[in-house]
This record gives C-alpha cells, sequence and structure tokens, in this order.
C-alpha cells in the first residue's frame, strides 16, 4: 500500500501540463503487512531474550503426564493420539480444548496453557492445529501467548501448522515440530516399544549369560562348598577338645578354690569355737563365783563364827528344838572351831 498525494503542473510556453503522483510512504498490504509486523515482533522478543528461557528447561524422556492444547474436533488430535501410540506411551493425557482460529482463539490458548502449567503433574504441554495461511495461525503470533509460554516452568511443544509454516509461538517453545507426529515424538523422547523390545533383549543376553556363568562356575562351587563343611569339622573338634579343658580346668579350679574355702573356713571357726568357748568358760566362772559367794553367804560355819554353835544328836542331825534336846539327852555341840559333847541335865 501507498500513500502520498498528487502534483498538478499547469505547463507553460515550452512545457505541456502534466499530473504525477508523489508516493510518501511505501507499506505491504495484506499477508506482507502480517510478515512486516511478524518480524518486528519477533525481534524484539528475541532482544528480550525470550527465545532462550524454554530451551534450558529439562525435559522428562518419559513423561507420565501429558498436556494437550488443541480443537477438540480435528486432524491434529487424532494424529498426536497416534503418534503417542506409536511410541507405545501408555501415560496420561490431560487436554485443554481451545478455539484455534478467529480473534478469541489467542485469549483461550494462553488460559489453556496456563491451567495445564498449574497443574502439578503434568510435566510437558503440547501445543497443535493443522496447517493453514499466516492470517488463520496468527493466534499464535500473539505477543501475550508468546510471553506466557516463554516464561512457564513446564517445557512447551509447539506443532502448529506444516513445514512451511513458521509461528512466533515456535521460537518461544522449548522444541518446534513440523506435524502433532514429530511433537508426539518431540514430547515422548523415548521410543517405549523400542526400549520394551532392548529391556527384553538385555534380559536374555543376561539369563543366559548367568545360566552359563552358573554352569562354568558349579565344579568350582561344588569344591568350594565342601572346604566349609570339613573346616568346620574341624573346628568343631577343636572347640570340643577346648570344651573338655576348659570344663577341667575350671573342675579343678573349682576343687581348689572348694578345698581352700573348707581350709578357711575351718580356720575361722575354729578360732570362733576358741572364742566362744572361751567367752562361755568366762561367763560359767563367773557365774560360779556368784554361786559360791552366795553359798557361802548362808553357809552354817559363818554363822558358828560369829558366836553361835550348832546342836547335833549322836547320829550328826542337827537339833533344832528343846523337845529333840531332852530325848536325847546326850548331844554334841559344833563351835566354828571344833564339836563338844554336852548332857541335858535340865529342861526350860
Amino acid at each position: 500500500m501507498i500513500a502520498g498525494g498528487p502534483d498538478y503542473y499547469p505547463g507553460g510556453g515550452q512545457a505541456s501540463p502534466s499530473f504525477s503522483f508523489r508516493a510518501t510512504h511505501v507499506r505491504l498490504a495484506g499477508e506482507g503487512d502480517l510478515l512486516a509486523r511478524l518480524e518486528a515482533l519477533r525481534k524484539q522478543l528475541k532482544a528480550e531474550g525470550l527465545f532462550q528461557l524454554q530451551g534450558q528447561l529439562r525435559r522428562p524422556a518419559l513423561p507420565k503426564t501429558i498436556g494437550v492444547v488443541t480443537a477438540e474436533s480435528g486432524a491434529a488430535r487424532r494424529d498426536l493420539l497416534a503418534g503417542l501410540e506409536r511410541r507405545g506411551w501408555g501415560g496420561t493425557v490431560v487436554w485443554a480444548f481451545a478455539p484455534v482460529q478467529d480473534r478469541h482463539a489467542a485469549p483461550a490458548i494462553t488460559a489453556a496453557i496456563q491451567d495445564l502449567a498449574a497443574q502439578p503433574q503434568v510435566e510437558a504441554i503440547v501445543v497443535t492445529r493443522g496447517g493453514g495461511s499466516l492470517a488463520d495461525l496468527w493466534a499464535f503470533c500473539d505477543e501475550t501467548l508468546c510471553r506466557t509460554v516463554a516464561m512457564l516452568r513446564v517445557p512447551v511443544v509447539s506443532a502448529v501448522g506444516h513445514e512451511r509454516d513458521s509461528t512466533l509461538i515456535d521460537d518461544v517453545a522449548a522444541i518446534a515440530c513440523s506435524t502433532p507426529t514429530h511433537a508426539a515424538e518431540a514430547a515422548v523422547p523415548l521410543d517405549c516399544g523400542t526400549a520394551r523390545l532392548g529391556l527384553e533383549r538385555a534380559a536374555a543376553v543376561l539369563s543366559r549369560a548367568a545360566e552359563g556363568a552358573v554352569r562354568a562356575r558349579t565344579p568350582h562351587l561344588v569344591a568350594l562348598a565342601r572346604g566349609p563343611a570339613r573346616a568346620l569339622r574341624r573346628e568343631r573338634l577343636a572347640l570340643n577338645q577346648k570344651t573338655r579343658e576348659i570344663r577341667a580346668a575350671s573342675e579343678r579350679g573349682i576343687a581348689g578354690r572348694l578345698g581352700f574355702q573348707r581350709r578357711v573356713a575351718g580356720v575361722v571357726l575354729e578360732r570362733a569355737a576358741r572364742r566362744a568357748a572361751g567367752a562361755e568358760m568366762e561367763r560359767r566362772r563367773a557365774a560360779l563365783h556368784r554361786a559360791e559367794v552366795a553359798l557361802r553367804a548362808h553357809e552354817p560355819e559363818r554363822t558358828l563364827e560369829r558366836g553361835y554353835a550348832l546342836v547335833e544328836d549322836r547320829q550328826g542331825e542337827p537339833v533344832t528344838d528343846v523337845s529333840a534336846a531332852s530325848a536325847a539327852e546326850r548331844v554334841k555341840l559344833r563351835f566354828a572351831d571344833g564339836t563338844v559333847g554336852a548332857r541335858i541335865e535340865e529342861n526350860r
């Protein structure tokens, strides 16, 4: 599109009049205008460093949950599912359906991506739709959408249009794919079917190697297996011998200690008996002395020493009253220093 104004020359005696259009501004119209706007926005986002942010995120080799933003009906959805199935992937797909071509598409796609990124189980997000003109795909060049994708914590796989199509979301995404099938391979880098076959082959190789190793080492293992039994028998015999020696030494030690204890006990008991006998003898001697003193206190000779005399009959029996003395007629008077005879002449 050209902008400017007309220019008119009325002519003169030597020149003819003329009319011309002076252009002051030239701008591409239609798709050319969109391309110019796209290129300007691409330069701006690149200058801000938004093209490198998604590329720095770690993409899981085998994500358990993938979020997908696409139209609810369309070939892109079917192609993506077919690609995931060919990968042998058995994870979970969280769908976020949104319009992919109209003036409301960009805000809806942005909101869908944000909702998926807010779910902690989502490990990767795929944004896909079929091909079309630049005008049809313009929603995926929206500045707000591209800034949102660049700042996400979740890697985004872009699969918008065909190989010849180029949108701004391809520049800010972690990886740009030409088809939904390619997007399935990028979202799940590990080919699960191939990996399973590889694991099965590796398991078979390991199993054969293990069987061969067991067969090759069996004779040696059998020989080694007998060694512990022999060593165990030797150790058992040595242990039994040691046990007998310990038992005999213990019995000798116990007998010696018992003899020593008996001797010590004999000496201790003898000393105790002596001490007890001595104490008992002293106690009895003291008791005997006390009895002797008491006996001597009641002894008749003590009374006689004080001037009394004991009257006895001829048989030596004490005469205790007058009638007995008269009947005896003759009596003996016993003094402290001797005895004299006496006759009873008068009874008063």
